[in-house]
Protein backbone atom coordinates (compact mmCIF):
# COMPACT_ATOMS: atom_id res chain seq x y z
CA UNK A 1 0.00 0.00 0.00
CA UNK A 2 1.17 3.58 -0.80
CA UNK A 3 -1.38 5.17 1.47
CA UNK A 4 1.15 5.43 3.76
CA UNK A 5 3.56 7.46 1.94
CA UNK A 6 0.79 10.00 1.56
CA UNK A 7 0.77 13.09 3.83
CA UNK A 8 -3.13 12.84 5.58
CA UNK A 9 -3.60 16.67 4.16
CA UNK A 10 -3.29 15.19 0.61
CA UNK A 11 -4.76 11.99 1.25
CA UNK A 12 -8.23 13.68 2.03
CA UNK A 13 -8.45 15.87 -1.17
CA UNK A 14 -11.37 14.69 -3.30
CA UNK A 15 -9.93 15.55 -6.46
CA UNK A 16 -11.99 18.21 -9.16
CA UNK A 17 -14.70 15.99 -10.46
CA UNK A 18 -13.72 15.97 -14.12
CA UNK A 19 -16.38 15.45 -17.26
CA UNK A 20 -15.88 13.08 -19.43
CA UNK A 21 -15.27 13.89 -23.43
CA UNK A 22 -18.66 14.24 -25.34
CA UNK A 23 -17.25 11.58 -28.01
CA UNK A 24 -17.17 9.09 -25.25
CA UNK A 25 -20.64 9.99 -23.81
CA UNK A 26 -21.86 9.64 -27.15
CA UNK A 27 -20.78 5.99 -27.58
CA UNK A 28 -22.05 5.32 -24.46
CA UNK A 29 -25.42 6.78 -24.67
CA UNK A 30 -25.87 5.57 -28.04
CA UNK A 31 -26.65 9.30 -29.04
CA UNK A 32 -25.13 11.80 -31.67
CA UNK A 33 -24.75 15.30 -31.89
CA UNK A 34 -24.96 16.24 -28.14
CA UNK A 35 -24.67 19.79 -27.14
CA UNK A 36 -22.54 21.06 -24.09
CA UNK A 37 -23.68 23.70 -22.00
CA UNK A 38 -21.64 22.42 -18.56
CA UNK A 39 -18.02 24.60 -18.69
CA UNK A 40 -19.08 28.19 -18.79
CA UNK A 41 -17.28 28.41 -22.82
CA UNK A 42 -17.80 30.41 -25.27
CA UNK A 43 -20.50 29.13 -27.52
CA UNK A 44 -18.78 31.21 -30.94
CA UNK A 45 -15.67 29.45 -30.29
CA UNK A 46 -12.07 31.13 -30.38
CA UNK A 47 -11.45 34.57 -31.01
CA UNK A 48 -10.64 34.51 -35.06
CA UNK A 49 -7.76 36.52 -34.79
CA UNK A 50 -6.15 34.22 -31.94
CA UNK A 51 -6.84 30.96 -34.67
CA UNK A 52 -4.82 33.10 -36.98
CA UNK A 53 -1.85 33.74 -34.69
CA UNK A 54 -2.06 30.01 -34.02
CA UNK A 55 -1.35 28.88 -37.45
CA UNK A 56 1.40 31.09 -37.84
CA UNK A 57 3.35 29.81 -34.94
CA UNK A 58 3.00 26.24 -36.08
CA UNK A 59 5.97 25.66 -38.01
CA UNK A 60 8.00 27.12 -34.66
CA UNK A 61 6.76 24.27 -31.94
CA UNK A 62 10.77 22.62 -31.98
CA UNK A 63 11.49 26.06 -30.07
CA UNK A 64 10.82 26.14 -26.24
CA UNK A 65 8.06 29.59 -25.09
CA UNK A 66 9.07 32.48 -24.15
CA UNK A 67 9.41 32.17 -20.25
CA UNK A 68 8.88 35.23 -19.63
CA UNK A 69 5.76 36.28 -21.96
CA UNK A 70 7.35 39.46 -22.72
CA UNK A 71 4.97 40.37 -25.45
CA UNK A 72 1.54 39.24 -23.57
CA UNK A 73 2.83 40.59 -20.34
CA UNK A 74 3.56 44.09 -22.02
CA UNK A 75 0.37 44.07 -24.07
CA UNK A 76 -1.68 43.59 -20.74
CA UNK A 77 -0.23 45.83 -18.80
CA UNK A 78 -0.31 48.17 -22.03
CA UNK A 79 -4.02 47.32 -22.00
CA UNK A 80 -5.04 47.27 -18.66
CA UNK A 81 -3.04 50.59 -17.60
CA UNK A 82 -0.54 48.27 -14.87
CA UNK A 83 3.01 47.37 -14.54
CA UNK A 84 4.26 45.06 -16.30
CA UNK A 85 6.41 44.16 -13.84
CA UNK A 86 3.33 43.52 -12.11
CA UNK A 87 1.76 40.57 -14.49
CA UNK A 88 2.40 37.10 -13.94
CA UNK A 89 1.05 34.53 -16.77
CA UNK A 90 -0.32 31.29 -16.00
CA UNK A 91 -1.76 27.87 -17.38
CA UNK A 92 -5.44 29.62 -16.67
CA UNK A 93 -6.02 31.72 -13.84
CA UNK A 94 -6.26 28.47 -12.19
CA UNK A 95 -2.09 28.68 -12.20
CA UNK A 96 -2.15 31.76 -10.92
CA UNK A 97 -4.07 31.01 -7.84
CA UNK A 98 -2.07 27.70 -6.96
CA UNK A 99 0.90 30.22 -7.20
CA UNK A 100 -0.44 32.80 -4.62
CA UNK A 101 -1.55 29.79 -2.45
CA UNK A 102 2.31 28.17 -2.79
CA UNK A 103 3.89 31.15 -2.63
CA UNK A 104 1.94 32.45 1.03
CA UNK A 105 0.15 29.65 2.65
CA UNK A 106 2.08 26.68 4.95
CA UNK A 107 0.05 24.53 7.70
CA UNK A 108 -1.34 26.42 10.29
CA UNK A 109 -2.16 29.63 8.28
CA UNK A 110 -5.79 30.14 7.12
CA UNK A 111 -7.17 30.93 3.67
CA UNK A 112 -11.07 32.37 3.52
CA UNK A 113 -13.42 31.33 1.17
CA UNK A 114 -17.30 32.06 0.06
CA UNK A 115 -19.20 28.88 0.25
CA UNK A 116 -20.34 27.66 -2.84
CA UNK A 117 -17.60 29.06 -4.90
CA UNK A 118 -14.94 27.92 -7.05
CA UNK A 119 -13.92 24.04 -6.21
CA UNK A 120 -9.98 24.89 -6.91
CA UNK A 121 -9.49 27.51 -3.93
CA UNK A 122 -10.17 24.81 -1.55
CA UNK A 123 -8.15 22.06 -3.57
CA UNK A 124 -5.21 24.24 -3.82
CA UNK A 125 -4.62 25.01 -0.05
CA UNK A 126 -5.37 21.69 0.97
CA UNK A 127 -1.80 20.49 -1.39
CA UNK A 128 -0.30 22.88 1.13
CA UNK A 129 -1.57 21.76 4.40
CA UNK A 130 -3.48 25.33 4.50
CA UNK A 131 -6.53 25.62 6.73
CA UNK A 132 -10.02 26.16 4.75
CA UNK A 133 -12.16 28.99 6.26
CA UNK A 134 -15.25 28.42 4.51
CA UNK A 135 -18.41 31.36 4.65
CA UNK A 136 -21.51 30.22 3.20
CA UNK A 137 -23.34 32.60 1.04
CA UNK A 138 -26.01 35.24 2.17
CA UNK A 139 -28.66 35.05 -0.69
CA UNK A 140 -26.48 33.47 -2.98
CA UNK A 141 -24.09 36.15 -2.59
CA UNK A 142 -20.36 36.73 -0.57
CA UNK A 143 -21.20 37.63 2.89
CA UNK A 144 -18.45 40.16 3.08
CA UNK A 145 -19.34 40.50 7.31
CA UNK A 146 -19.39 37.23 7.14
CA UNK A 147 -15.58 37.34 5.88
CA UNK A 148 -14.41 39.97 8.28
CA UNK A 149 -15.55 38.24 11.17
CA UNK A 150 -13.60 34.87 9.98
CA UNK A 151 -10.49 37.00 9.84
CA UNK A 152 -8.31 36.00 12.74
CA UNK A 153 -4.40 36.11 13.45
CA UNK A 154 -4.00 33.14 11.68
CA UNK A 155 -5.07 34.42 7.74
CA UNK A 156 -3.23 35.24 5.52
CA UNK A 157 -5.28 34.96 2.23
CA UNK A 158 -8.65 35.48 1.33
CA UNK A 159 -11.03 34.48 -1.86
CA UNK A 160 -13.68 36.84 -3.46
CA UNK A 161 -14.72 35.41 -6.66
CA UNK A 162 -16.56 38.04 -8.45
CA UNK A 163 -18.61 37.62 -10.75
CA UNK A 164 -19.15 34.46 -8.07
CA UNK A 165 -19.26 30.86 -9.70
CA UNK A 166 -21.38 28.81 -9.44
CA UNK A 167 -23.84 31.57 -8.87
CA UNK A 168 -22.98 34.75 -10.96
CA UNK A 169 -23.71 37.32 -8.39
CA UNK A 170 -21.65 39.95 -7.76
CA UNK A 171 -20.82 42.58 -4.96
CA UNK A 172 -21.32 46.70 -5.29
CA UNK A 173 -18.75 48.69 -5.05
CA UNK A 174 -19.63 50.68 -2.09
CA UNK A 175 -20.10 46.91 -0.39
CA UNK A 176 -16.90 45.87 -1.57
CA UNK A 177 -14.57 49.37 -0.72
CA UNK A 178 -16.03 48.89 2.61
CA UNK A 179 -15.22 45.90 3.26
CA UNK A 180 -11.30 46.34 1.77
CA UNK A 181 -11.11 49.17 3.84
CA UNK A 182 -11.78 47.34 7.36
CA UNK A 183 -9.26 44.27 6.29
CA UNK A 184 -5.83 44.06 8.21
CA UNK A 185 -3.02 45.10 6.72
CA UNK A 186 -0.97 41.77 6.71
CA UNK A 187 -3.36 40.09 4.44
CA UNK A 188 -3.85 38.83 0.55
CA UNK A 189 -7.06 39.17 -0.96
CA UNK A 190 -7.44 37.58 -4.73
CA UNK A 191 -10.08 38.95 -6.78
CA UNK A 192 -11.28 36.37 -9.09
CA UNK A 193 -12.18 37.88 -12.10
CA UNK A 194 -12.80 35.03 -14.77
CA UNK A 195 -15.57 36.62 -15.88
CA UNK A 196 -15.47 40.20 -15.44
CA UNK A 197 -15.83 40.56 -19.35
CA UNK A 198 -19.53 39.77 -19.57
CA UNK A 199 -20.48 41.65 -16.26
CA UNK A 200 -21.73 45.47 -17.52
CA UNK A 201 -18.81 47.89 -15.69
CA UNK A 202 -21.90 49.72 -13.40
CA UNK A 203 -22.75 46.72 -11.96
CA UNK A 204 -19.82 45.84 -9.91
CA UNK A 205 -15.77 47.17 -9.12
CA UNK A 206 -12.94 46.64 -10.67
CA UNK A 207 -10.42 44.67 -8.76
CA UNK A 208 -7.86 46.39 -10.85
CA UNK A 209 -8.81 49.78 -8.98
CA UNK A 210 -7.00 47.68 -5.21
CA UNK A 211 -3.97 46.32 -6.69
CA UNK A 212 -2.00 49.20 -6.14
CA UNK A 213 -2.91 48.98 -2.19
CA UNK A 214 0.79 47.23 -0.38
CA UNK A 215 -1.75 46.03 2.69
CA UNK A 216 -3.81 44.38 1.86
CA UNK A 217 -2.29 42.87 -1.11
CA UNK A 218 -4.51 42.40 -3.77
CA UNK A 219 -4.22 39.84 -6.48
CA UNK A 220 -6.89 40.60 -9.59
CA UNK A 221 -7.04 37.51 -11.64
CA UNK A 222 -8.34 37.00 -15.11
CA UNK A 223 -8.35 34.23 -18.43
CA UNK A 224 -8.78 34.00 -21.59
CA UNK A 225 -10.74 30.62 -21.39
CA UNK A 226 -14.29 32.49 -21.07
CA UNK A 227 -15.17 35.69 -23.16
CA UNK A 228 -12.12 35.10 -25.61
CA UNK A 229 -12.77 31.18 -26.24
CA UNK A 230 -9.34 29.92 -25.60
CA UNK A 231 -10.16 27.56 -22.71
CA UNK A 232 -8.50 24.59 -24.61
CA UNK A 233 -4.94 26.33 -24.64
CA UNK A 234 -5.14 27.51 -21.10
CA UNK A 235 -3.53 31.01 -20.45
CA UNK A 236 -5.21 33.28 -17.83
CA UNK A 237 -3.10 36.32 -15.89
CA UNK A 238 -2.78 38.21 -12.19
CA UNK A 239 -2.45 41.75 -11.53
CA UNK A 240 -0.77 42.43 -8.93
CA UNK A 241 2.16 44.51 -6.51
CA UNK A 242 5.93 43.58 -8.23
CA UNK A 243 6.71 42.71 -5.04
CA UNK A 244 4.37 39.94 -4.89
CA UNK A 245 5.15 39.27 -8.94
CA UNK A 246 9.06 38.75 -8.25
CA UNK A 247 7.89 35.89 -5.15
CA UNK A 248 5.39 33.79 -7.38
CA UNK A 249 8.36 33.93 -10.50
CA UNK A 250 10.51 32.19 -7.91
CA UNK A 251 7.15 29.43 -7.58
CA UNK A 252 6.31 29.53 -11.21
CA UNK A 253 7.47 26.71 -13.32
CA UNK A 254 9.73 28.20 -16.49
CA UNK A 255 7.60 27.37 -19.09
CA UNK A 256 3.95 27.24 -17.45
CA UNK A 257 2.46 28.96 -21.00
CA UNK A 258 2.93 27.71 -24.11
CA UNK A 259 4.01 29.53 -27.59
CA UNK A 260 0.45 29.02 -28.87
CA UNK A 261 -1.52 30.23 -25.77
CA UNK A 262 0.70 33.07 -25.65
CA UNK A 263 -0.01 33.91 -29.26
CA UNK A 264 -3.42 33.54 -28.99
CA UNK A 265 -3.92 35.32 -25.98
CA UNK A 266 -2.12 38.37 -27.57
CA UNK A 267 -4.02 37.99 -30.61
CA UNK A 268 -7.59 37.89 -28.63
CA UNK A 269 -6.73 40.72 -26.40
CA UNK A 270 -6.74 43.13 -29.71
CA UNK A 271 -9.75 41.22 -30.79
CA UNK A 272 -12.78 43.84 -29.63
CA UNK A 273 -15.26 43.00 -32.57
CA UNK A 274 -15.32 39.57 -30.69
CA UNK A 275 -15.53 40.32 -27.31
CA UNK A 276 -18.41 42.72 -28.69
CA UNK A 277 -20.06 39.93 -30.31
CA UNK A 278 -19.77 36.97 -27.46
CA UNK A 279 -21.51 39.50 -24.69
CA UNK A 280 -24.33 39.92 -27.30
CA UNK A 281 -24.86 36.47 -27.86
CA UNK A 282 -24.49 35.97 -23.99
CA UNK A 283 -27.32 38.72 -23.48
CA UNK A 284 -29.49 37.57 -25.90
CA UNK A 285 -29.15 34.16 -25.29
CA UNK A 286 -29.74 34.95 -20.79
CA UNK A 287 -32.75 36.69 -21.80
CA UNK A 288 -34.47 33.76 -24.31
CA UNK A 289 -33.68 31.51 -21.89
CA UNK A 290 -35.12 33.83 -19.06
CA UNK A 291 -38.24 33.38 -21.46
CA UNK A 292 -38.54 29.85 -21.48
CA UNK A 293 -37.95 29.25 -17.97
CA UNK A 294 -40.48 31.47 -16.92
CA UNK A 295 -43.06 29.80 -19.67
CA UNK A 296 -42.17 26.54 -17.64
CA UNK A 297 -42.50 27.71 -13.95
CA UNK A 298 -39.35 27.32 -13.05
CA UNK A 299 -36.98 29.10 -10.71
CA UNK A 300 -33.60 30.21 -11.87
CA UNK A 301 -31.07 33.21 -10.28
CA UNK A 302 -30.46 35.98 -12.49
CA UNK A 303 -26.83 36.08 -13.22
CA UNK A 304 -24.34 39.11 -14.53
CA UNK A 305 -21.93 36.65 -16.11
CA UNK A 306 -22.26 33.34 -18.81
CA UNK A 307 -23.90 30.71 -16.65
CA UNK A 308 -26.53 30.60 -14.00
CA UNK A 309 -28.12 28.45 -11.61
CA UNK A 310 -31.54 27.06 -12.25
CA UNK A 311 -33.57 24.96 -9.66
CA UNK A 312 -34.96 21.38 -9.93
CA UNK A 313 -37.79 19.47 -8.59
CA UNK A 314 -35.24 16.43 -7.49
CA UNK A 315 -31.48 15.79 -6.89
CA UNK A 316 -29.66 17.69 -9.66
CA UNK A 317 -27.48 14.71 -10.67
CA UNK A 318 -30.92 12.43 -11.85
CA UNK A 319 -31.62 15.91 -14.36
CA UNK A 320 -28.02 15.50 -15.00
CA UNK A 321 -28.48 12.07 -16.48
CA UNK A 322 -31.67 12.25 -17.76
CA UNK A 323 -30.97 15.36 -19.90
CA UNK A 324 -27.55 13.65 -21.19
CA UNK A 325 -29.98 10.90 -22.99
CA UNK A 326 -31.21 13.55 -24.51
CA UNK A 327 -27.57 14.98 -26.12
CA UNK A 328 -27.71 17.92 -23.53
CA UNK A 329 -24.67 18.12 -21.20
CA UNK A 330 -25.31 20.64 -17.97
CA UNK A 331 -23.38 20.77 -14.62
CA UNK A 332 -25.18 19.48 -11.54
CA UNK A 333 -24.56 21.74 -8.60
CA UNK A 334 -23.99 18.42 -5.71
CA UNK A 335 -20.28 19.21 -5.95
CA UNK A 336 -20.82 23.07 -4.48
CA UNK A 337 -23.55 21.76 -2.08
CA UNK A 338 -26.54 23.04 -4.23
CA UNK A 339 -28.27 19.04 -4.45
CA UNK A 340 -31.63 21.00 -6.21
CA UNK A 341 -29.63 23.10 -8.49
CA UNK A 342 -28.15 22.42 -12.26
CA UNK A 343 -26.16 24.85 -13.93
CA UNK A 344 -25.84 25.97 -17.60
CA UNK A 345 -24.00 28.36 -19.71
CA UNK A 346 -25.69 30.30 -22.83
CA UNK A 347 -25.16 28.28 -26.06
CA UNK A 348 -25.67 29.58 -29.37
CA UNK A 349 -29.39 30.11 -29.86
CA UNK A 350 -30.39 26.58 -31.47
CA UNK A 351 -28.37 25.23 -28.48
CA UNK A 352 -30.65 27.35 -26.21
CA UNK A 353 -33.80 25.79 -28.10
CA UNK A 354 -32.75 22.28 -27.68
CA UNK A 355 -31.64 23.06 -24.01
CA UNK A 356 -35.53 24.34 -23.19
CA UNK A 357 -36.71 21.20 -25.34
CA UNK A 358 -35.11 18.71 -23.42
CA UNK A 359 -35.26 20.56 -19.88
CA UNK A 360 -39.40 20.44 -20.65
CA UNK A 361 -39.27 16.50 -21.31
CA UNK A 362 -36.94 15.89 -18.63
CA UNK A 363 -39.34 17.94 -16.02
CA UNK A 364 -42.67 16.07 -17.44
CA UNK A 365 -40.73 12.86 -16.54
CA UNK A 366 -40.45 13.90 -12.94
CA UNK A 367 -43.93 15.61 -12.47
CA UNK A 368 -44.90 11.76 -13.02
Amino acid sequence: MISHLVPPHIAAIEPYPPGKPIEELERELGITNSIKLASNENPLGPSPRALEAVREKLTGLHRYPDGSAFYLRRRIAEKLNVPMEGVVLGNGSNEIIELVIRTLIRSGLEVIIPNPSFLVYQLAVQTVGGTVVAVPLKNFTIDLDGVLKAVTERTRLIFINNPNNPTGTVLSEKSFRNFFQKLPSDVALVIDEAYIEFTPPQSTFNGLNFVNSQGPWVVTTRTFSKAYGLAGLRVGYGVMDPQLASFLHRVRQPFNVSTLAQAAALAALDDDDFLERSRAVVQEGLEFLYRGLDALGVRYLRTHTNFFLIAVPVDAKKVYEAMLHEGVIIRAMNAYGLDRYVRINVGLPEENERFLRAFAKVLEQFDQ
